[in-house]
């Protein structure tokens, strides 16, 4: 069989936005004030999309209102909220190991939504970047917490849906103005949970002005671009496989800035998930190119 270049090209720079989110923990903790996580979510957010809807100037039209705020909700507002939820109840390799549920979650809704195969080998290689991610982050002191977990079982079926919808709508625009819709709307979505619930933000230094700005045009708008465009491209399974990536990343800054021992069974469980990952796009790799999903962006009125 022939390797498909142009698909192992779309999977490589799809696979830059987990890689990137897995920095999200050492910038949060590094340059950004604690106990705020609503208000850094919507910063993270809001100013993200709006500064793409500036530059594609093109708003929602008829139903894609509606799926613009769903998405956003889903892949942001919600999922980002039970993230938050997750990780102060439970240790964070606890919180990372129920999030890793999430490929096997979208194996059966690409069943549901898309009518796709569960693949037995998809299925293999959900479970075995799972246990690849306990392996890398769980301790022998982890303790359980059922509201902690239920919170991360809940933002992993939210990301889960978000990213299957994703590709059943097919939005009729670009990648980059259905990643300003979504954005915008998580964002718009956050602002009175950050507003009621949180005390207000005191006034930023300069390294939190840095952090929330890497965090929202890297972390959020260039990431979510490839994103999108890899759901577009790819099979939602094989792109919720490469959410792998981000624990390894993760574990490799806090090795290499933070000083951090790699444990024997942090490096089995390094190989574990590079085989998940490998074993997932393997399985879904076609046999010829694919066309990408979305269709040529049609005219409609500026922001």
């Amino acid at each position: 069989m022939k390797t498909n270049s142009r698909y192992l090209t779309d999977v490589l720079t799809t696979a830059i936005a987990p890689a990137i989110w897995g920095s999200t923990y050492f910038v949060t903790t590094s340059f950004l004030p604690q106990g705020y996580p609503l208000t850094v979510a919507l910063l993270r957010a809001l100013p993200a999309g709006l500064l793409l809807l500036l530059i594609v100037r093109k708003l929602p039209t008829g139903v894609w209102w509606g799926r613009a705020f769903l998405l956003g909700a889903l892949n942001f507002s919600f999922f980002w909220a039970m993230l938050f939820v997750s990780a102060y109840r439970l240790p964070g390799g606890v919180a990372a190991t129920v999030g890793a549920v999430q490929p096997l979650i979208v194996v059966a809704l690409s069943r549901l939504f898309l009518g796709k195969p569960v693949r037995p080998l998809a299925v293999l290689a959900g479970l075995a970047g799972m246990v690849g991610v306990g392996l890398l982050v769980l301790t022998p002191k982890a303790s359980l917490d059922l509201v902690g977990v239920a919170a991360g079982l809940a933002g992993a079926v939210s990301m889960a849906f978000g990213t299957v919808l994703s590709r059943r709508w097919a939005p009729p625009v670009s990648n980059l103005t259905f990643t300003a819709w979504q954005l915008t709307a998580g964002g718009i979505l956050l602002v009175p949970f950050a507003l009621f619930l949180e005390p207000a933000l005191p006034a930023p230094s300069i390294a939190n002005i840095v952090g929330i700005a890497y965090l929202g045009l890297i972390g959020a708008a260039f990431t979510y671009l490839l994103w999108f465009r890899g759901l577009s491209r790819i099979e939602p399974s094989a792109v919720s496989s490469l959410g792998f990536l981000s624990p390894v990343v993760a574990t490799l800054l806090g090795w290499l800035a933070l000083g951090q021992s790699l444990t024997p069974l942090q490096i089995a469980g390094f190989a574990l998930v590079l085989a998940g990952v490998w074993l997932s796009q393997r399985t879904m790799m076609p046999l010829r190119p694919i066309r990408p999903a979305a269709s040529p962006e049609p005219a409609s009125r500026p922001v």
